[in-house]
């Protein structure tokens, strides 16, 4: 099992112009629905006379939450190629949408297909791809005395620490690494 993944750093934008047709693609970092719903409706809003607003995103460590839509492209010539610029470049939390201004003269779907995959690929020739690790948060409550192993335990294994409450019972919250997560909670309940 692996807790790493590829994403990008932040918004790259890239371009692509056949027979007239442009083709503008950003890609972003997302890492919920709800990004990708409102950065679509921006883009919806922001490029209202464009013909297309076609996109892919994959979402989630394991890579098992993805979607391609032409939106209105023949079917496969748009949404797919931009998933398999994702997917080639094995990344994951990202969305790229490529906008479509119509040129006069029909590309076919051959044309199509090497338009949206070129603009998605000059979107992510541009971007800072960054190498993250999936992490997990540990929440452990403990007696005030004990104060000084858990610390301990913090100090040599350095998760984050994301609250701690200090009162008659403490309780701290860690994200960690998710494969040494385990560790940290067997070290955590050996102190009781």
């Amino acid at each position: 099992m692996t807790d790493e993944f590829k994403t990008i750093a932040t918004t790259s934008e890239g371009y692509y112009t056949e027979k007239r047709s442009k083709f503008l693609a950003f890609a972003h970092h997302v890492e919920t629905i709800d990004d990708i719903k409102e950065l679509l409706a921006g883009y919806r809003k922001k490029y209202y006379d464009a013909r297309h607003v076609c996109y892919a995103y994959m979402l989630g460590a394991e890579r098992t939450e993805y979607r391609a839509n032409d939106d209105g492209e023949p079917s496969s010539t748009a949404g797919k190629p931009i998933l398999g610029q994702i997917n080639s470049a094995e990344l994951t939390d990202i969305l790229i949408v490529v906008v479509r201004y119509y040129g006069g003269v029909n590309l076919g779907t051959s044309g199509l297909i090497v338009a949206y995959r070129e603009a998605a690929a000059d979107a992510l020739a541009h971007a800072t791809i960054e190498t993250r690790q999936e992490e997990e948060v540990v929440t452990y409550s403990f007696s005030y005395p004990q104060m000084n192993d858990v610390m301990r335990i913090v100090k040599d294994m350095n998760p984050r620490i994301l609250s701690q409450t200090y009162d008659n019972v403490c309780q701290i919250e860690l994200s960690i690494r998710k494969s040494e997560a385990e560790q940290l909670r067997n070290r955590l309940s050996k102190l009781l």
